[in-house]
C-alpha cells in the first residue's frame, strides 16, 4: 500500500433496508498536511456501532444525517504523526471522532488523550468507551437496580449489555442475559457470570425467559426492541424502570409482524403498572459522570470482576461488511477495526 495515500468509505447510496456492501465505496485521496494549530492523526483502531446504520437514512434523528459522498461517521483511537500545535506531541495517542478513514486533520477540539498503559487502547471505544459509558448510565442513572431484583438485558455479549449485566451483578440484583445462539449464551453465563441467559432464537423464547424471571422483571435496559421488547413487556413489574438506548431491530425498518397496531397494549401497560421509560442518549451524562465511569469499570477490569470480549477485524476495507455483520448479530463482542496493523 502506499505510505502516502490516505484511504476513506464514504456513503455510496441510501440503503433500502439492510444495508448493501454497495451502499459503501472507498476513495484513496492524498494524505493531507497540517496547517498552524492542526494535527494529522493517522487511526490506528475504529469503532463499528450500530447507531450508525440511522445516519445512513435521510431522517431527523438526534443526529445530523450523512449526506452522499460524506466520510462514514465512527469514533477512533488515532496516534498524532504530524503536530502544528503546542498542546500535542508526534506519538501522542487520542479519542477522535475522524470517520472511517486512515488519516484526519483535527484542530484539538473533541479529542481526548489515551493512555497506553493498563489495558488495551482499544478498550477506550468498547468497555471504557461509549458503550461502556452508555450501559453504565443507562443502569446506574435511570436502571437503579436494587439488591435481589431483577435485571433483564438484550444482546447481552455484546459491549453494552456484557457490561450493563456485571453492573447488575455488582450492585447485588440477579443478571438475566439475552443473546442469539448457544456459543454467546453460554459465555453470557459462564465467562459474564449471569444468573441465566436466553436464547432469542428459541422457539419457545417467551416462555424460557418468564422461567427465568419468576418474580418478574424489575429493570429491562432496552437496545434491541422488536419481539424481544414484547416477551419482555408482560413480565416487568409495577414501577419497573426500562431505559431505552437502542431498537437495532428497528434500525432496517419495520421487522416481520401479524400487522397489529401494539402501541394501545403497551400504553396500557405503562399506566397500569407505573413504569418508567426513559430514552437516553449517552453524552446526556457524560459532564458529570464520565471521570467516575473510568474509575470505577477500569478497576473493575483492573480486579477481574468486570471482563469483555472484543471482535476485531482487520483492514479499513473490511469495514462494510463487519458493520452489516454486525447488525446481522454476527460478532461475538465489540467490533472494532484494525486500521493500522
Amino acid at each position: 500500500m502506499n505510505k502516502s495515500i490516505s484511504r476513506q468509505i464514504v456513503l455510496a447510496a441510501r440503503p433500502h433496508g439492510k444495508p448493501q456492501l454497495t451502499d459503501f465505496r472507498l476513495e484513496e485521496t492524498a494524505i493531507p498536511t497540517p496547517s498552524a494549530g492542526q494535527l494529522l492523526l493517522e487511526v490506528e483502531y475504529l469503532s463499528l456501532d450500530p447507531y450508525m446504520r440511522g445516519r445512513m437514512d435521510d431522517r431527523k434523528s438526534y443526529a445530523k444525517p450523512l449526506q452522499l459522498g460524506d466520510v462514514m461517521t465512527g469514533e477512533t483511537v488515532a496516534r498524532v504523526i504530524a503536530s502544528q500545535r503546542p498542546d500535542y506531541a508526534v506519538g501522542d495517542l487520542v479519542l477522535a471522532k475522524t470517520g472511517w478513514r486512515t488519516h484526519a486533520l483535527s484542530d484539538g477540539s473533541g479529542l481526548s488523550r489515551v493512555d497506553p498503559a493498563g489495558v488495551p487502547v482499544s478498550t477506550r471505544l468498547g468497555v471504557l468507551g461509549m458503550p461502556g459509558f452508555t450501559a453504565y448510565c443507562g443502569l446506574r442513572l435511570i436502571g437503579k437496580p436494587q439488591p435481589a431484583e431483577t435485571v433483564v438485558v438484550a444482546a447481552a455479549s455484546g459491549p453494552v449489555g456484557s457490561l450493563v449485566g456485571q453492573l447488575a451483578k455488582i450492585a447485588g440484583a440477579r443478571a438475566v442475559g439475552i443473546a442469539g445462539g448457544p456459543e454467546k449464551c453460554a459465555y453470557v453465563k459462564h465467562e459474564l457470570r449471569f444468573d441465566a441467559a436466553i436464547d432469542h432464537r428459541a422457539i419457545d423464547f417467551p416462555a424460557q425467559l418468564a422461567a427465568a424471571c419468576p418474580d418478574g422483571i424489575d429493570v429491562y435496559f432496552e437496545n434491541v426492541g422488536g419481539a424481544i421488547w414484547q416477551a419482555v413487556l408482560p413480565l416487568l413489574n409495577n414501577f419497573a424502570r426500562v431505559p431505552v438506548c437502542g431498537l437495532i431491530a428497528q434500525y432496517n425498518g419495520p421487522g416481520p409482524g401479524d400487522g397489529s397496531d401494539r402501541l394501545p397494549a403497551t400504553m396500557r401497560e405503562i399506566l397500569s403498572k407505573s413504569l418508567t421509560l426513559r430514552g437516553f442518549i449517552y453524552y446526556d451524562f457524560a459532564e458529570k459522570h464520565y471521570s467516575e465511569f473510568l474509575r470505577e469499570v477500569g478497576a473493575g477490569i483492573a480486579d477481574g470482576r468486570i471482563r469483555y470480549r472484543e471482535d476485531i477485524v482487520d483492514g479499513l476495507e473490511k469495514a462494510p461488511e463487519a458493520f452489516i455483520g454486525m447488525l446481522d448479530g454476527k460478532n461475538f463482542g465489540k467490533v472494532v477495526v484494525r486500521v493500522k496493523a
